[in-house]
Parts: structure tokens; sequence; C-alpha cells
């Protein structure tokens, strides 16, 4: 069996909600990290097997494959897959773990995993009518966090209303406890990417 090692980790600064990093398009956030990562490890782009990324909400820009789109926008050819897994908080810690399997198995030798996720541009989201041009109230959902379109079946399952289901806290129970990351020392500052912002120009 191959062993699997890390070469090299990149990652973007960490931002609040509503904060500095308010402007940034999920997939652009993972296409700057993929291209530095190739800068700095000099890596060869056109041996890369696969690019696995992890994404939790898959509701906005983030949405039909991220890892993909991301790769293409870093340049990265047209020839090498993308692939987005969902194990909510440890879906990017999920996508190292695949890279690395696939590895083990003979797959593949050359991986870049990792995870991208912007809650403040996560957008408000609606399910499809039934019929068309339906009347009546309309209801919309905030796929910030929590869960959106709850299955009955799970409401009356774990004796919820459907209200309940979309609180963080019960999601929390059915999916699983919140990851929570140990106490660490703060990052090495050679790890990070640096993020370059271009006003926009207001319309006249």
């Amino acid at each position: 069996m191959a062993n699997a090692v890390i070469v090299a980790a990149v990652r973007t600064p960490v931002g609040r909600y509503g904060g500095a990093l308010k402007d940034v398009r999920p997939d652009d956030l993972a296409a700057l990290v993929i291209r530095e990562l190739v800068e700095r490890t000099h890596v060869d782009p056109g041996i890369v097997d696969d690019v696995i990324f992890g994404n939790t909400n898959q509701a906005g820009e983030d949405n039909r494959n991220v890892a993909r789109m991301a790769l293409l926008i870093a340049g990265l050819p047209e020839t090498i897959p993308g692939q987005t897994v969902n194990r909510l908080c440890a879906s990017g810690l999920q996508a190292v773990n695949t890279a690395a399997i696939n590895v083990q198995a003979g797959a593949g030798d050359v991986y870049i995993a990792g995870g991208v996720e912007s809650m403040t541009r996560a957008p408000f989201v609606m399910a499809k009518p039934a019929t068309g041009f339906p009347r009546g109230k309309i209801e919309m959902e905030d796929s910030t966090i929590g869960w959106r379109f709850v299955n009955p079946r799970l409401a009356e399952r774990y004796e919820r209303s459907r209200r309940e289901m979309r609180l963080p806290a019960t999601f929390e129970l059915i999916y699983g406890h919140a990851w929570k990351a140990p106490a660490r020392p703060a990052a090495v500052a050679d790890g990070v990417a640096v993020i370059q912002f271009h006003p926009r120009r207001r319309a006249m």
C-alpha cells in the first residue's frame, strides 16, 4: 500500500460573517488557494489526478460542483476532474481523507484537497411550486445555517415541529454533534494566501 503524504498546505484568512471577505465568492476563494498551492509547490498541474473540495451549503455560488469550477478559475487544465463532497462540518476533512485513500489504493498519485465555505454569501432559497403560476404565500428559507426543506417524516420521527427542525441544534442532533476544532496555536503566516481586493465602481 502506498503512503499518502501532505506536501503543502495553504488557506485564506478566516473572516467573520459580513466581514472583510463578504464580497469574495466561494469559488474565487477556492481558486485562490488552488493557484497559490500550485505556485508554491511548482507541481505540474497536468499531473494532478483530481481536485476534491468539501462544501456544506452548495445552495448559491458554490453550487454545481464548486471544486470543478474553482480549478478552472485557477487556470488548471480542463482535463483535470473535480469533485465536491459534503459531510457538513467535516467536509474539508473528508475531502483530504478521500484523496489519501485514493493514493493508498493506487487510484492516483497527486491530489489537491480542501474545503471552502462562505456563509455570508449563502442565498435565500425557496422550493419550486408544485404547479405553474402559484398563488398565496411563498415561503423563503435562509440557507446560511440550519436545515431547509425538512422532510415531515423526520420531523415526526424526532417529535419536533418543522420550525424546530430548522434550528441548528436539531440539525446537529440528527446529523451528529457539531465538530469543534481543538485548541491550537495560531496558524503559521506562511500557510496563509493573500487576498487582494479590487474596489467596485458604483453604477452611475
